[in-house]
């Protein structure tokens, strides 16, 4: 079984059951929401114990639960530019916005970037008159560049500068 092969599997099963992303997530716990999801859609692992998890809630072998644990190829699936209205419109945000993030990012901290892998993210919907809206929050360590063979007093990482 390839890990696309078991995302339409846990999909089917989601269906079939009638269960929200919020009904599995309670039941498998652990880690953030986003961070389930993504695991079950195949773009992140899940660490053991919630593999177990997802293994006996949708009924998995041993071996597809093995499949969960297991460090995927992210990214696949998605075309660049991604083609879903959605995730286009994030890929939009990166692109119209994504300049001036760089710039006031650096102009803060320094040069080096906000991690994707030390990060949190929290999404929440704010109800609204106009209707709702969605709130994405998210928290990256700045991780400075490394000046690699610094000499003469030069910095060695990216940190702003006094």
């Amino acid at each position: 079984m390839k890990r696309e092969e078991l995302t339409e599997k846990i999909l089917d099963i989601k269906r079939e059951k009638g269960w929200t992303w919020k009904y599995i997530c309670d039941e498998i716990g652990g880690m953030s929401e986003v961070l389930v999801v993504g695991a079950l859609l195949g773009q992140m692992k899940l660490v053991k114990p919630l593999a177990k998890k997802a293994a006996d809630l949708f009924g998995l072998s041993i071996v597809e639960e093995r499949m969960l644990n297991e460090v995927p190829y992210r990214g696949q699936g998605t075309p660049m530019p991604p083609t879903d209205p959605l995730i286009y419109r994030f890929y939009e945000l990166v692109m119209v916005n994504g300049p001036a993030w760089k710039a006031l990012i650096e102009e803060e901290y320094g040069d080096g970037i906000m991690s994707a892998i030390d990060f949190d993210m929290q999404m929440e919907r704010l109800p609204n008159p106009k209707g709702d809206r969605v709130k994405i929050t998210m928290s990256g360590k700045f991780l400075p560049y490394k000046y690699y063979g610094a000499t003469q007093g030069t910095p060695e990482l990216g940190y702003k500068e006094d």
